[in-house]
């Protein structure tokens, strides 16, 4: 497969030149190893999901590591976490050699309390998504952005059965003692026919007979693996009476397009769940953005209890903020921009007439270098791409 550039490459070579050790986490196949084996071409590679070596390194860890070569790739160390004690000790006898050790990891909780614990003040953490649109030109609401299908997307239905599988059969049963794996997998089809909404426990749980503190286990398993994004309500006081729960995406659009039967574009546009996939979709590209720039993912949805919902906003560069309105449509009008008017007219009478807001309606286009054009006063509308290419989102 062809390497693509990916945008956190810059803060993985700044970050080795800085810290002893590079920890990158990101969901399993979103190129964490692929990125780290260009950058280190010369660096020793060692996967912990090879029997063998597992065997090797537990019967004997420190002649193990005296072995390494380094620089060091170890893959996949949430499957011997044991490993953080000891390369913590071989970086506290040479603490100024930096950029020696690079390990990655698939889920994100695990490794994150291993790393607090054990690699503090030692390890510069990073996370990789997917591949953005800002990376590369095939990425797009039916596929998403995982390589391996942007590389081969005729095969993408087999590629994401595939991956499935996998996940389920490798990270779900390593991390919880999920007895039924096809219950679990109904649970993923759930979330992708809910996709976008209101996160509701009860109404996930009813369908499956499981219980509230089973379904709240289910989805943590799914935040750990990075299946998911969560986008928290907007809790600022605008005199307003709050929905205070997360809307709920898969976090790849191609994998929540599989899971609802969708393969082709014509199919995907007489969905009714286009305009959820679409959100998603931008959610999903604006967290990549931000994380990409070694910011936090920082994303809000508002909705109150009289009806008025915009879909995102998100905090930019310059004290700013965007409220943004997603649109599954190829044409954007005024009505459309409703809610985040407003919106921003409870925000500056709670803030001031001197809130810096944004305000965008991103909407789909049948040409992509459509121009962004005013259809309210203050409020803009851009295609995605442009969007997504051109705003300072990091």
């Amino acid at each position: 497969m062809r390497y693509v550039r990916r945008e956190l490459e810059r803060r993985v070579l700044a970050a080795a030149r800085d810290f002893p050790a590079v920890v990158l986490t990101g969901p399993r196949r979103a190129g964490k190893t692929f990125l780290l084996r260009h950058l280190l071409p010369d660096a020793g590679y060692y996967l912990f999901e090879d029997p063998d070596l597992v065997a090797r390194f537990r019967s004997d860890p420190q002649g193990f590591l005296d072995d390494v070569r380094l620089p060091a790739i170890l893959d996949e160390i949430q499957n011997v976490p044991e490993v953080f004690n000891f390369v913590r000790a071989r970086i506290d006898r040479a603490p100024r050699r930096m950029g020696r050790w690079f390990l990655t990891g698939s889920r994100e909780a695990g490794l994150m309390r291993n790393v607090s614990e054990s690699m503090a003040g030692r390890a510069a953490v990073l996370h990789l998504f997917p591949m953005s649109v800002r990376e590369h030109p095939k990425v797009g609401i039916l596929r998403g952005g995982y390589p391996e299908v942007l590389a081969r997307p005729r095969a993408a239905s087999l590629w994401f059965s595939s991956y499935l599988q996998t996940y389920l059969e490798r990270d779900v049963r390593s991390i919880a003692a999920v007895q039924d794996l096809a219950a679990f997998r109904r649970f993923l089809a759930l979330l992708a026919a809910r996709h976008g909404r209101i996160l509701n426990k009860t109404d996930l749980a009813a369908p499956l007979g499981m219980s509230i503190p089973g379904i709240t286990a289910w989805l943590r398993i799914l935040e750990a693996t990075q299946q998911i994004v969560l986008v928290p309500p907007f809790f600022e006081n605008l005199g307003k009476r709050l929905v205070k729960s997360p809307k709920l995406y898969l976090a790849d659009s191609g994998l929540v397009c599989h899971l609802l039967g969708i393969d082709t574009e014509a199919e995907l546009r007489k969905s009714p769940l286009l305009g959820e996939v679409f959100e998603g979709f931008l959610a999903a590209e604006i967290v990549k953005a931000q994380v990409n720039a070694g910011r936090r993912p920082e994303i809000y949805t508002f909705r109150d209890q009289q009806g008025l919902e915009v879909d995102f906003l998100v905090p930019m560069k310059g004290g700013r903020f965007a409220l943004i309105e997603a649109k599954a449509s190829r044409t954007a009008v005024p009505s459309m921009a409703a809610p985040m008017l407003r919106l921003a007219e409870a925000w500056k009478a709670r803030r001031g007439a001197r809130s810096r807001i944004d305000l965008f309606v991103v909407h789909e286009s049948p040409r992509a270098c459509a121009p962004s054009r005013a259809i309210a006063p203050g409020v803009r509308a851009l295609p995605w791409p442009i969007f997504l290419k051109e705003m300072k989102l990091d």
